[in-house]
């Protein structure tokens, strides 16, 4: 039993939820209920199971799939540089009009 309630307090409050919701809705409101805890049950399941079915599926990596994963990030950072060389020179480019424009409206 839950600690605190009694027999007689449980029976109170059935008899209580049935005056107030009535005979019909009281056994939808209970299957409500049963159906909401089993989903709840069901999230915490799935929330614990992915870390160990991950750990399971992990693989360690072979020395080739280590050469082109090291290769795609060598590019990646290649690409990376040659944007930021692309966005300091439009910044030095738009620093020098607009001190241009400035010298030429004085």
């Amino acid at each position: 039993m839950i600690p605190g309630f009694h027999g007689l307090d449980l029976i109170v409050i059935l008899v209580i939820a049935l005056l107030i919701f009535g005979p019909k809705r009281l056994p939808e409101m209970g299957s409500a209920i049963g159906k909401s805890i089993k989903e709840f049950r069901k999230g915490v399941s799935e929330l614990t199971a992915p870390k160990d079915t991950k750990e399971e599926d992990f693989e360690p990596t072979t020395a080739a799939h280590s050469e082109v994963l090291d290769k795609e990030l060598a590019s990646k950072r290649a690409q990376l540089e040659a944007l930021d060389r692309e966005i300091a020179t439009r910044r030095a480019s738009g620093e020098q009009s607009n001190t241009e424009t400035g010298t030429n409206a004085e």
